[in-house]
């Protein structure tokens, strides 16, 4: 999606949600509130989500969106918002999507869009068989399968880059394996850093910290660190009946307010291209090797990337603005 292109998408959702800020009366507004867990098939692992179900013509402006993600303080906050004054989140089947961190909106988010469509499937009961959300990043589609949910995203293409341009990230990093190359992924900001492959175990990259306040001082405040390695199957890179990953990774993303992302599906749009020109492959099985920790099957079709996981919901409530 083209600039213009998205300036009239996101007019649209503005006008539909009467976007102009103003909060009439003195009433509180109710809205309907969700936490998921992504890239999870149980409760308190993947990555949580909040997600907030708009009404069409409801006024909400922006700086109490980015409040409400404030207070919800997690990795991000989703707004999903019908739009056509016909349709609801039962029987639509197109509808604005935008995410928040903490701190600031964002353009891409793939758990949240996961947490978005396990919400409107799975607990308004939504009757299609796929959903269609205008964003930022173009038209994002969600599609049910069996248990799962699959996503169809931009695949995020990466460029190499000078290691010793990249001085100070890597020093933030600590005792690490060393660092075998560096890419940068331009359409959604994010640096990726591949580990020498083979030197640690899953165990000891799952229990790496970097310095996060280094880490924070030595980025622009909206680029986001991709750390990723493979192994083999005797150092633990497999599930639980043995299947071995492609590749692992970890995300950080502190100028966001968000020290580490526990399982970031945008990221995986970047490792799907960075990877297919290692291995040579368009399909792969992946986790991201946070303290949650989450598991993506992932597809290259083109210019396009399918991610796929499954999604549970932990939390709903109402939110009072």
């Amino acid at each position: 999606m083209t600039t213009t292109e998205w300036g009239k998408s996101r007019q649209k959702f503005t006008l539909c949600c009467n976007w102009d800020g103003k909060m009439a009366g003195s009433k509180k507004k109710e809205l309907k509130l969700y936490t998921v867990d992504a890239f999870a098939s149980q409760p308190f692992s993947g990555n949580p989500a909040a997600v907030c179900l708009l009404q069409f013509g409801i006024p909400v402006d922006d700086r109490t969106l980015q409040n409400i993600a404030t207070e919800m303080n997690l990795s991000e906050t989703a707004f999903v918002l019908p739009l056509r004054p016909q349709d609801d989140h039962k029987t639509g089947c197109r509808f604005g999507l935008r995410w928040f961190t903490p701190r600031y909106e964002i353009n891409l988010c793939g758990h949240a869009t996961m947490a978005s469509a396990a919400v409107l499937f799975y607990e308004i009961d939504n009757e299609s068989e796929e959903i269609t959300f205008e964003t930022l990043s173009g038209e994002l589609v969600v599609k049910r399968e069996g248990d799962y949910l699959a996503m169809d995203f931009p695949l995020g293409t990466t460029e190499k880059q000078s290691i010793s341009d990249y001085d100070a990230v890597i020093k933030s990093l600590g005792e690490v394996p060393s660092v075998q190359s560096v890419h940068w992924c331009p359409s959604i900001k994010y640096l990726m850093l591949h580990l020498e492959d083979g030197v640690w175990a899953r165990s000891e990259f799952e229990k790496w910290r970097p310095d996060i306040g280094q880490l924070e001082s030595s980025l622009a405040c909206d680029v986001i660190v991709i750390a990723t390695t493979r192994g083999s199957a005797e150092q633990g890179y497999v599930n639980e009946e043995g299947k071995a990953y492609d590749f692992v990774s970890r995300v950080f993303a502190p100028g966001y307010g968000v020290p580490e992302d526990p399982v970031c599906g945008s990221a995986q749009t970047a490792l799907a291209h960075y990877w297919g020109q290692m291995l040579g492959k368009k399909e792969f099985y992946t986790r991201q090797c946070s303290q949650r920790g989450g598991e993506i099957d992932i597809k290259v079709r083109g210019s396009r990337v399918c991610l796929r996981g499954k999604a549970t919901l932990v939390m709903k409530g109402v939110l009072r603005i």
